[in-house]
């Protein structure tokens, strides 16, 4: 990994009749409000269940549910559609869509353990899809508040939990001193289009001309596609520091130009389209802090692309006809790395992983 910098900034499967939401919904009630005997031991946390990769004992999730619980779980994970699997907490995004495609190459899911052999779920992440399933409403409202906070402190404004929930598609915006990037993807985390500008002229000398933002921005924002929200980054360069006072103002004149032309420009029943994303969010959750400083994600970016041609599950889908294109344009980069566009990448994956899918924070 590259050293600290401060940069600125998812053919067996027997066909059952897919029964209707309600009706899944009912059979998850009957088993959540069986009699207190019913429902599972209370797990204490240890280091063992706090660590994903830890080898759980044979049938262990097997001792955690009552059977009939555990059949009220496999009858959804068995017959529910992709979009009634979405109902869910934990289940949006991929994680749905591999347990169908799961169904559909090896079969009905004969007990619990099985659910660990599809991608993206392990020992503590089943457990806690389980209890969803079991109890949807119970686990939604336990987590309203600090989910809401923890909301709060990544992304401004604050945007109702409906429309972040609702979102089909997104452009993450990331811009710097030389250049700006931004990537379009969708709710699968497709990579719908992905682009970088780095021919402009708006920090040479001391001068900082209102015309040139505005005819510069412009350019670039008439090249985006429509989406449900734009997402800019926050950096988090300190206003003390004198001497990154051009720097700060560049952004400033950048952030406020592109949050006005492009409400502007896609604003939908006066709802704010725009947002903020914290910067050192993005990199906590990739796991590319070192105390106060985000390193580079090239290589996981880097991973992404390999990724998506070797695995048939990848974390995020660059598609058949676009990947050459991607991979040419990312390999351009490396001697120069281009950290603007990497992280219009791994910004648009964070908002989907942490805003939109009940990931935990």
């Amino acid at each position: 990994m590259s050293g600290p910098t401060i940069f600125m900034a998812g053919e067996r499967w027997r066909c059952f009749l897919a029964p209707s939401r309600s009706s899944l919904f009912r059979v998850l009630h009957n088993s959540c409000c069986r009699e207190k005997s019913t429902t599972p031991k209370k797990i204490t946390p240890n280091v063992t269940f706090c660590d994903e990769n830890a080898k759980e004992p044979e049938n262990a999730l097997d001792k955690l549910f009552s059977s009939e619980q555990q059949a009220s779980i496999l009858h959804v994970l068995n017959t529910a559609s992709t979009k009634e699997l979405e109902a869910f907490r934990l289940l949006r995004g991929r994680r749905s869509i591999n347990i169908v495609k799961h169904r559909e190459n090896s079969g009905p899911f004969q007990n619990l353990e099985s659910l660990m052999n599809v991608p993206l779920f392990k020992y503590k992440s089943t457990v806690q899809v389980c209890n969803s399933i079991l109890c949807p409403k119970t686990g939604r409202e336990k987590r309203k508040l600090p989910e809401n906070r923890f909301l709060r402190r990544i992304l401004k404004p604050d945007i109702e939990r409906e429309r972040l929930k609702a979102v089909n598609s997104i452009i993450s915006i990331v811009f710097g001193t030389r250049r700006i990037a931004w990537a379009h993807l969708d709710r699968k985390l497709t990579v719908l289009d992905w682009q970088q500008s780095d021919r402009w002229s708006l920090m040479k000398g001391t001068s900082y001309s209102s015309s040139v933002y505005l005819e510069e921005i412009s350019s670039i924002i008439s090249k985006m596609p429509k989406a449900d929200f734009y997402v800019l980054e926050k950096t988090g360069l300190s206003i003390q520091n004198s001497s990154l006072f051009p720097i700060l103002l560049h952004f400033h004149i950048m952030e406020a130009m592109l949050y006005a032309l492009l409400n502007k420009t896609f604003a939908q029943d006066g709802q704010h389209q725009v947002l903020s994303m914290n910067r050192n969010a993005v990199g906590k959750h990739f796991e590319l802090m070192i105390r106060d400083s985000r390193t580079s994600g090239k290589e996981l970016v880097k991973q992404f692309l390999f990724d998506s041609v070797l695995k048939a599950n990848p974390r995020v889908f660059f598609p058949s006809d676009k990947i050459v294109r991607y991979r040419h344009m990312f390999l351009s980069t490396e001697l120069q790395r281009v950290e603007e566009l990497y992280d219009s990448l791994l910004q648009a994956v964070a908002f989907y992983e942490l805003a939109v899918f009940d990931s935990e924070p």
